[in-house]
């Protein structure tokens, strides 16, 4: 019952809305409408005018399909943004492959998850399929962190467990856990002279900076934690002592205890530095993202597996991962979720592509999750 031409003409008309974060509007009038002309019940946030002004930005979507049997009913998920280079998207269809055309991202991250979500509501409605309770979410700005999912209003949602379409890889994956996402900022200040008359007067912050993160421990700390070192500037001229450095990167971790330790060590390691010269710094860290991790018993997961059992697609391959996505959210406000995959390759990049069996593979995984009966 999915169709393939109909599933790559709405991908087409998708990625031809210019979607970057928080420049979502178009995409989101149009998916609006069609989530209405599918039977749902609809509402749109202000969830972009919350965290951006930007003319083009817009809300968080959610639609209900009120059930027709009995059964837990579900959640599915993807969000409406790209990433940059996202103006102009073009794909170019060759055989079973589809890719970017151009100096732009292709934009199956996550035009293949909505679209795999669209296809399975369109099957239903076509041939009056009998479903629990569906609930959809397009999630605007997820990619900065996911910013719109952070200011959704969880308590609207009648389920319990949700599929969030948004993972690279084969179909027929889902990621169980994810990391928090904790942003680092330190800021040493130094005392600023002249580098050619007197630097004896000065206290190079980019010294006492760089003598820091030497004595960091950076990259993968084990195998749920890594820290990353991103950005560092400062200085106010070549020929001036620097009076103050900003160091930018973040943590990522499973484990908060394991998360508190570093953050007190990189606070140790600061102050012994500064110390010496008797000048000042700020720690700033901010959590942008909250871990989870699902248990292997737990009904979201043998939901999936049952999925693709029954379709003929073997066992489920579960992973973690260590990005972010909306799931994290789903998570941290009770909602039990898991991220699968949908037909995504080389995200982020202009070689983004996915294969056509992949896709289609997607939505009738969509389409068997949201009809099965328990």
């Amino acid at each position: 019952m999915v169709q393939k031409e109909r599933l790559i003409n709405e991908f087409n008309k998708l990625i031809s809305f210019d979607s970057e974060s928080f420049k979502e509007l178009d995409i989101s009038l149009y998916l609006l409408n069609k989530l209405k002309e599918l039977g749902l019940d609809v509402e749109i946030d202000d969830a972009g005018h919350i965290l951006n002004d930007n003319p083009k930005a817009t809300g968080n979507i959610y639609g209900y399909l009120k059930g027709n049997i009995p059964g837990k009913g579900i959640i599915l998920s993807a969000h409406m943004d790209t990433v940059s280079p996202g103006i102009n998207k073009k794909a170019i269809i060759d055989g079973n492959l589809v890719s970017s055309y151009g100096d732009a991202v292709l934009g199956a991250d996550d035009v293949t998850g909505i679209v795999s979500i669209l296809e399975a509501l369109t099957v239903i409605k076509d041939n009056n399929l009998p479903h629990p309770d569906i609930e959809v979410v397009f999630f605007v700005a997820e990619e900065p962190y996911c910013r719109g999912s952070s200011v959704f209003d969880f308590k609207k949602l009648k389920g319990k467990y949700a599929y969030v379409f948004d993972l690279s890889g084969k179909v027929g994956s889902a990621a169980i856990s994810a990391p928090s996402i904790i942003s680092l900022k330190i800021t040493i200040n130094g005392i600023s002279a002249h580098a050619g008359f007197e630097p004896e007067k000065g206290v190079s912050a980019i010294v006492l900076m760089s003598n820091a993160i030497s004595k960091l421990k950076l990259g993968r700390i084990d195998e749920n934690t890594t820290i990353n070192i991103g950005t560092i500037h400062g200085g106010l001229g070549k020929n001036i002592v620097p009076n103050k450095v900003v160091a930018e990167g973040e943590i990522r971790g499973l484990y908060n205890d394991k998360i508190k330790e570093l953050i007190e060590n990189i606070e140790v390691i600061i102050k012994e530095e500064t110390n010496k010269y008797g000048v000042s710094y700020e720690l700033d860290f901010e959590e942008k993202i909250a871990a989870y991790e699902i248990r292997k018993d737990s009904y979201v997961i043998k939901r999936f597996r049952d999925t693709l059992k029954s379709l003929g697609y073997g066992e489920a391959t579960l992973v973690s991962t260590f990005g972010g996505s909306d799931n994290n959210s789903f998570n941290k406000h009770g909602i039990e979720g898991i991220v699968v995959a949908n037909a995504m390759n080389d995200v982020h990049t202009t070689h983004e592509y996915f294969e056509i069996d992949e896709f289609i593979k997607s939505a009738k995984i969509a389409l068997s999750l949201m009809t099965k009966e328990e």
